[in-house]
């Protein structure tokens, strides 16, 4: 018998079968979002708008202040919906009725949720279903600040790359420490 406890399973997400129509899922991460998210984001994509990026323009305009990249707060939220919804991924099909109905500013905590609106078997990719959902991004007052529909096909249980094979061979590593760190 080994004095050497019991692993714990990784997680795996969800896979086509375990997503049912009106399910919600409350993504588990927030965010709070800085100048260099939007500097950063704004000048990666060249996006030369100047309400992202000059102050001085910024503090003439009705907000008096740099509004965060739209684009950044559409990765953002898609990002943070990852983990319930597309952690198993074949490949995103679309984005629609994309809405910014509120700024987002430097400062401002962005959470996320996301309902099934559809679910169904790929006609061509046995392998893979189709699932639509209706996501939110909220702030700190929970004032939505973007909304959208996403379609994306996900790999059915047992048909998706393994994970496994992704990873090095753990059982090489030494044994686990108890605390303090590496």
């Amino acid at each position: 018998m080994s004095d050497r406890p019991p692993e714990t399973s990784q997680f795996t997400g969800r896979f086509f079968e375990d997503f049912t129509v009106g399910d919600i899922y409350y993504h588990p991460f927030g965010k709070t979002v800085t100048d260099t998210d939007n500097q950063l984001f704004t000048l990666t994509t060249q996006n030369v708008a100047k309400t992202h990026v000059d102050e001085n323009f910024a503090a003439q305009t009705e907000y008096g202040k740099p509004l965060m990249n739209s684009t950044f707060s559409l990765a953002l939220v898609t990002g943070q919906s990852t983990i319930d919804l597309s952690f198993n991924v074949y490949a995103n099909l679309g984005w629609d009725r994309v809405r910014m109905p509120n700024p987002v500013f430097a400062g401002d905590t962005v959470y996320s949720r996301s309902k099934v609106l559809a679910a169904r078997e790929s006609n061509s990719k046995p392998s893979v279903g189709i699932v639509t959902v209706a996501t939110e991004g909220y702030n700190q007052h929970g004032a939505i600040v973007v909304s959208y529909e996403r379609s994306f096909m996900v790999y059915r249980r047992g048909h998706g790359p393994r994970l496994e094979s992704s990873r090095p061979d753990e059982s090489s590593l030494p044994e686990a420490r108890d605390g303090g760190g590496a």
